[in-house]
């Protein structure tokens, strides 16, 4: 049994010159050239139309995409991304055998670079995988990646994809599986709140972040060791599980707001 973790970006980037070096460049670094001159030909407000942002960080990221390098001064890609997420992941602090284990089996997908291996080198930069990005024919970037994610994967000889990313990205793989392929198996993580799964958002994304670190630390192999995930109060809940999804829940903690929690369809996760 091969498996392979995909997970969101974050929003927020930064450059690090520390450890871990980034080794490789991306996989899919001539699509992103191709991305890249796209934005290129944006005018300025094009750009913050597109990006849905403030004026600051549109001035940001149109100097960013009219200065971009994408081969020198690059981080490597699971510690240049910021976030609560990231920050219970802790790569900067694994082992050599973590990271290699990390880097091994744990997939960053990526509106602008498509998908990442954690020490692929990349630059900072904004393109979330909704953004509507006419590029070579495509409407948007779904249509620009199309089934080249999915089939990615694929080709690394994995037999399951384990979905711990949102809805907005896991839409860039989960509508290309294929009988002869890959499958999907969601993981969700939920609060019991007056006897009903709610999913906070804040406390989903150090759910993601706390499971892939918790998978790096004890090498996992097997669909069945994931079972045993109990960080943060979490156990997984059999009757609430399926062939497709794993539903980890913890009890109430004066969660903060957070969103009705439902099992998934076969070809989305939650937010």
């Amino acid at each position: 049994m091969s498996l392979r973790i995909i997970t969101s970006p974050a929003k927020k980037m930064r450059v690090i010159d520390a450890p871990p070096w980034p080794v490789r460049e991306p996989a899919f670094l001539a699509r992103t050239e191709r991305l890249l001159e796209a934005l290129r030909a944006l005018s300025r407000d094009e750009a913050q139309r597109l990006w849905a942002c403030s004026d600051r960080l549109a001035d940001l990221n149109y100097e960013r995409v009219h200065t971009m390098d994408l081969i020198a001064g690059t981080t490597a890609a699971v510690v240049a991304y910021e976030g609560i997420q990231y920050t219970h992941l802790a790569a900067e602090v694994m082992s050599e055998d973590e990271l290699a284990w990390l880097d091994g089996h744990l997939r960053i997908l990526s509106g602008f670079y498509g998908m990442l291996r954690p020490l692929d080198g990349v630059v900072p930069y904004r393109l979330e995988m909704q953004a509507h990005l006419a590029v070579d024919g495509t409407r948007n970037l779904y249509e620009f990646w199309a089934d080249a994610l999915y089939e990615a994967l694929a080709a690394e000889g994995c037999d399951v994809i384990v979905n711990v990313a949102s809805v907005e990205y896991a839409r860039a793989v989960t509508p290309w599986v294929r009988p002869d392929g890959p499958r999907v198996l969601t993981c969700l993580f939920g609060v019991e709140r007056d006897g009903r799964l709610r999913q906070p958002a804040t406390e989903a994304k150090a759910a993601r972040g706390t499971f892939v670190r918790w998978c790096a630390e004890r090498g996992v192999k097997t669909l069945d060791e994931l079972c045993d995930f109990r960080e943060r109060g979490y156990e997984l809940s059999v009757g609430r599980s399926s062939d497709d999804s794993l539903v980890f829940v913890r009890a109430e903690q004066n969660s903060p707001s957070c969103d009705e929690f439902a099992p998934p369809d076969a070809n989305r996760s939650l937010v």
